[in-house]
């Protein structure tokens, strides 16, 4: 075998025709090539998609350990100790028993490490996905179809559980389906419909719907489910009506819970530049209620809801793996996808945030796919969806968090809780979950302040913000969310109605022009009008486009055409009079009668004298006075022009029309601009187009634009190119018809 040099690079062996003929194999040596190179290309393109679709098998090899490892147990530690109570209450929260917040810290956690672009999020329980489910789990199980006798029994609440655990299961499945794929077909840019103030107030409407879904425990209540538009509302008012029957317990083990948990998070906050790590409070409340509640009876003595058992003690306590099933997917399908976009949407904003702070890419189809295979995974064993948290992943990169091992140690840690120390929480109180939850409700309750940053700001966004948060919280979040988009898109056509509209001004001894309004320097150019528009023009603008540009004009373009074609009809009437007495006149010049044409009863037609029977015709001669006005009349109609009808002409003889914002142009906006070339040629001004950028033009020659009358010589690359055209021709476009009226 022969070592040949291939493409001036690298040596490799390659069978010689003698060889080839050997083996058997058909024609000459150099026709291998190809097939290799293909075969080279599909195995590079192959690995390239593995490590697109499994980015742990880019970074893992090269993860230095001597630098990151330390930093990412000791983020992954702090990160878990924050996840276990979280996981405990937003179960709770979403309608579901305690230990499946633990399973939806663990599996979903596990799977974003494999598939995962961010380094930084935190992913599992978050509250406003846990509301969320929490809304599908009680409008579609509610308490009272488990009742019996009016009474809540053991069985009752457990088969109330079991069914609300499917339902959340199903609605995991489900949400997954939706992420993997939109993420597949690299729907990644549909959260760019979700603008910062639509999140900001759909989280901080969120927030108020989670913090009033607490208030049962930490009163002690029994209240009704209750779904759908104003629920909010319902369920405020129940709590007011039942607010005597609260039980003293909880609303103390709540309220020292509270404040335990803002002190610490208050120490955190003046000691973070001497602790190396912040003080785990939720857990040392968690720990610390346990004991106390266990040592007193809280729930013996005084009535104290109590979480309950969590079974350990065997792996094989951990779920197995159950199908979802299918026949909930027609109830729960618009809130899948409500909750998909929401989490998602999460997901990628905080993930881009720390990108941008570390200097790394997300890439965000990947991170839709990730979220969708973790909720996917997760709903086959029993967990309910999961997004990203803001606090646990501010505490996984300020703890020294710089990969996604830290994930990866969180939930082996939260693993181990399930197996053997889960049995340990059951006395925990359902109060000190409740306040755990209310106070880290505390940075999306802040978010309100946002109201007085865009009043002076930006008030179209706080509209947004206000609408997105009154909706949700009197619609409930998936008709919330759906009024939200549509409110925000319906605004951006309302702005694109409405743009800015200027007349532009040259700036002196430049080829810059501005608009004359903002600019005192700005100088119209004598004769020349040049127009631009803020938006693009198409169809739900259009005619208030032309409509600004004929009163930016300063010239009242319809009343002068009508004027204009009045005059001239009139100018036709009086013409076609003059020509029927012209003959008259030259008869009565010349004193010879004017024949008449007479219909004869066989069908003939005679010329008879108007006085008597058969006059000779005499072909009448013009004299000198028919002539001349026949010339003048001539004179007068054939001119057609302004000034000869004895109109105004407008003060400028050439139009431009700025178009460097026009980013497409429909039909509609193609017919409007035909029709400005039209009514303003028939007032002598020509319009050129300036700004134009290539694909628009394409659309204009598709569209029909250019014709005998329009032709690619009213194109313009600038506003000053097409200026310095119109100073030099006035009068006459490019190959402009010259307007001619015959008779």
């Amino acid at each position: 075998m022969e070592w040949r040099r291939r493409d001036y690079r690298v040596e490799r062996p390659l069978l010689n025709q003698e060889q080839l003929e050997e083996l058997g194999r058909w024609g000459p040596a150099p026709r291998a090539r190809p097939w290799r190179a293909s075969l080279q290309c599909s195995r590079a393109r192959a690995r390239a998609l593995l490590l697109q679709r499994l980015p742990v098998a880019a970074w893992l090899p090269r993860y230095p350990l001597c630098e990151w490892l330390l930093g990412d147990l000791l983020s992954g530690l702090s990160v878990a100790i924050m996840q276990l109570p979280q996981g405990l209450a937003y179960a709770l929260l979403a309608g579901l028993p305690p230990v499946f917040g633990l399973y939806s810290s663990f599996y979903p956690v596990f799977v974003y490490f494999l598939f995962g672009t961010s380094r930084h999020i935190s992913v599992g329980t978050f509250a406003v996905m846990s509301v969320m489910v929490g809304s599908v789990t009680e409008a579609l199980a509610p308490d009272e179809n488990f009742l019996q006798n009016g009474n809540s029994t053991v069985n009752a609440t457990e088969a109330r559980d079991a069914e609300r655990v499917a339902l959340a299961s199903s609605l995991s499945v489900l949400v997954g389906l939706f992420q993997v794929g939109l993420g597949l077909v690299h729907f990644g840019f549909v959260v760019t419909y979700l603008s910062e103030p639509l999140v900001r107030g759909y989280t901080t409407a969120a927030a108020v719907q989670v913090f009033v879904s607490q208030l049962k425990y930490v009163f002690g209540l029994k209240l009704s489910s209750f779904s759908g538009p104003l629920s909010l509302v319902y369920t405020l008012l129940e709590v007011g009506w039942k607010l005597p029957q609260s039980k003293v317990g909880s609303v103390v083990t709540a309220a020292v819970a509270g404040m335990v948990l803002v002190a610490v998070k208050l120490l955190n906050d003046k000691l973070k530049r001497c602790l190396p790590l912040p003080l785990p409070g939720e857990l040392l409340t968690l720990i610390g209620a346990t004991a106390i509640s266990y040592g007193v009876g809280l729930e013996a003595r005084f009535g104290v809801d109590v979480v309950g058992s969590i079974p350990t003690g065997r792996p094989r306590r951990l779920v197995p793996p159950v199908a979802p099933r299918p026949e909930l997917f027609a109830s729960l399908v618009g809130n899948a996808f409500a909750i998909a976009v929401v989490g998602f949407a999460i997901a990628i904003s905080l993930g881009k945030i720390f990108a941008l702070r570390h200097g790394y890419r997300v890439d965000s189809n990947q991170e839709l796919v990730a979220l969708g295979l973790s909720n996917l995974v997760g709903g086959i064993f029993q967990c309910f969806p999961v997004s990203c948290s803001m606090s646990r992943s501010l505490v996984q990169e300020s703890a020294g968090g710089n990969t996604q091992v830290a994930g990866a140690v969180s939930s082996l840690f939260i693993l181990i809780i399930i197996l053997k120390l889960g049995e340990l929480f059951k006395d925990l109180p359902k109060a000190v979950l409740a306040a755990i939850v209310i106070v880290n409700l505390k940075g999306m309750l802040l978010q309100a302040r946002d109201v007085c940053a865009l009043w002076r700001a930006n008030r179209v966004d706080l509209l947004i913000w206000l609408v997105t948060f009154a909706a949700t919280l009197l619609l409930n979040l998936d008709v919330g969310l759906a009024v939200a988009v549509g409110f925000s898109l319906l605004l951006v056509v309302v702005r694109t109605q409405r743009p800015r509209y200027s007349v532009l001004g040259q700036l002196p001894d430049t080829d810059v022009y501005r608009d004359v309004a903002e600019y005192a320097e700005a100088r119209e150019v004598p004769g020349v009008k040049v127009f631009r528009s803020s938006a693009t023009v198409y169809f739900a603008n259009a005619d208030l486009y032309s409509d600004a540009l004929k009163q930016r004009c300063g010239v009242d373009v319809d009343h002068l055409i009508s004027r204009k074609k009045k005059l001239l009809r009139k100018q036709e009437l009086r013409l076609r009079r003059l020509q029927k007495e012209k003959p008259q006149q030259q008869a009565a010049s010349t004193g010879t009668s004017i024949p008449i044409d007479v219909h004869t009863p066989d069908g003939a037609i005679k010329s008879q004298d108007a006085d008597g029977p058969q006059a000779p015709q005499v072909s009448p001669e013009p004299g000198p006075a028919g002539a001349a006005g026949g010339q003048d009349d001539a004179q007068a109609w054939g001119s057609g022009s302004l000034q000869g009808l004895g109109l105004a002409p407008p003060a400028f003889h050439s139009l431009v029309l700025d178009l460097g914002a026009l980013s497409f142009a429909d039909t509609v906006c193609i017919k409007s601009l035909k029709n400005v070339f039209r009514d303003f040629r028939d007032v002598e001004v020509q319009v050129y187009l300036a700004g134009c950028q290539a694909p628009v033009v394409a659309q204009l020659e598709a569209g029909g634009f250019f014709d005998a009358s329009i032709s690619k010589q009213h194109l313009f690359a600038s506003v000053h190119d097409a200026v310095l055209f119109a100073l030099q021709h006035p009068r006459s476009g490019p190959a402009s018809p010259v307007l001619v009226t015959k008779l």
